[in-house]
């Protein structure tokens, strides 16, 4: 497991989305995740929707299914899931800032129902769900073997849990950990990075079974190119974002998506799919 030199808590998270939400919504849109390139012609609100997409056929996710979205962001693949597949779904998000662009995209009719809360004080009864995701989220979570502990106590019996993670290669040299893993998770807020192997550890420690794994790297890796190309255009255009980068408590923000870059191109980062379900 990689892990940052600082400690990174869960109200640090929520800081970090709140502080930089315009940068989020205006580079990378309301599904704050990678795109899926099958193809790598794809426009990249295509690419960002065949992930989702992906995941939900993955997982055989169907109307009515009741479903949580751990780490919801925005909102945008619940709403996938509750307007295009029927699905009833809680969301739960630790930003105050995505919580109201969330709840002010909302139909009012409660589905998705959106929560500011922490996911280990969820309030869900346990065997409740018929599934629950995590795109991007585990990395964020401080106790990463409690938080699929509290998945497999959510889902019922026969449920399903799909998970997208950011992962370290294997073996990851010093080099690579002193100059891309470790201030990846320090300057991006995750309290630790794990590998595939650690991550099917704790899924199993968890009571979780039928683990498959699928990288998908390659496909996933163009986003960040495509996220430095607008980054860089609006540094050049805006002179507010400039003094953000040079004096805003996560001024760190462009140094962490060229480390990615970097990181996903060498090969000390992956990214992959995992399914399981709770027997």
């Amino acid at each position: 497991m990689i892990l940052p030199r600082v400690g990174q808590r869960y109200h640090q998270v929520a800081e970090h989305y709140d502080d930089l939400n315009h940068w989020y919504l205006e580079i990378w849109g309301e599904h704050v995740h990678h795109g899926l390139w099958e193809t790598g012609s794809e426009d990249t609100e295509t690419a960002t929707l065949q992930l989702t997409h992906k995941l939900i056929e993955a997982m055989n996710i169907k109307t009515g299914d009741s479903v949580v979205d751990i780490g919801c962001g925005y909102g945008g693949t619940a709403r996938v899931l509750a307007n295009g597949i029927g699905a009833k779904v809680t969301a739960f998000t630790l930003s105050k800032a995505q919580y109201d662009y969330a709840m002010e995209q909302s139909s009012g009719e409660g589905n998705p129902a959106f929560r500011l809360q922490n996911w280990f004080d969820n309030g869900l009864p346990s065997a409740s769900q018929d599934a629950a995701i995590s795109i991007e989220s585990s990395e964020h979570m401080e106790d990463k073997p409690a938080f699929f502990k509290e998945v497999a106590r959510v889902l019922k019996p026969g449920g399903r849990f799909g998970v997208y993670a950011w992962l370290a290669q294997p073996n990851p040299s010093p080099r690579e950990i002193a100059w891309l893993l470790e201030p990846i998770c320090r300057e991006g807020r995750l309290p630790s990075m794990g590998n595939e192997a650690e991550y099917r550890e704790m899924m199993l420690a968890a009571g979780l079974v039928d683990i498959t794994y699928e990288d998908l790297s390659q496909k996933v890796k163009k986003t960040w190119p495509i996220i430095v190309g607008r980054m860089t255009n609006r540094l050049f255009t805006d002179p507010e974002a400039r003094r953000f980068l040079r004096y805003g408590p996560n001024r760190e923000f462009a140094r962490t998506v060229l480390r990615i870059w970097i990181a996903y191109n060498t090969g000390s980062m992956r990214y992959g799919l995992f399914t399981c379900r709770k027997p």
